[in-house]
């Protein structure tokens, strides 16, 4: 999925890529991004795959690297950048890097704009626990895009997998 990691404090202020319920359109946009951003497009994370859990998308690891993920870059007004990154951070359940509560991760990862134009931005992907629950028994999204998905069974028994804990409202 990129390269590079999150091990530590922020010294960037990344963009975000969203690919779930946070894209412009979906329910969570409104209520954590609406009027915080600067700039939003379409763009794509490449050598992921995208699994479905409770209501919300989980974006993992492609052991092929074919996969991708269709998203949206935002970026954050200055001024909102340190308040809507506790935000997110605390929707998508992530406490820090590798912690075993963590939900997510919070990843610096390269994506590709709609002009080919690599970015580099923050993306919550599955944590290394739920990731291997989705790849052993999740549910698919088709074609890597959460607003158009097409769901299908991936290995297993092709169940949905349940998040370790519950959430009142979803993220990605």
């Amino acid at each position: 999925m990129g390269t590079g990691r999150d091990h530590g404090p922020v010294t960037a202020a990344l963009p975000f890529f969203v690919y779930g319920t946070l894209r412009p359109g979906e329910r969570n946009h409104g209520l954590f991004l609406a009027g915080r951003t600067t700039r939003e497009r379409p763009a794509t994370l490449h050598g992921a795959l995208l699994y479905e859990g409770p209501g919300y998308p989980y974006a993992v690891a492609d052991p092929s690297g074919t996969g991708s993920v269709t998203g949206t870059v935002v970026t954050a007004a200055p001024e909102e950048y340190a308040a809507l990154l506790r935000t997110l951070d605390g929707l998508e359940e992530y406490l820090a890097p590798g912690h075993p509560r963590n939900l997510y991760e919070r990843l610096a990862r390269e994506v590709v704009g709609e002009d080919g134009s690599p970015l580099r931005a923050w993306v919550y992907v599955a944590a290394a626990g739920v990731a291997r629950e989705l790849a052993a028994d999740g549910v698919l999204i088709a074609g890597g895009d959460w607003s158009g998905r097409t769901r299908r069974p991936a290995r297993g028994t092709g169940s949905a997998v349940r998040a370790p804990r519950s959430r009142a409202v979803g993220a990605g």
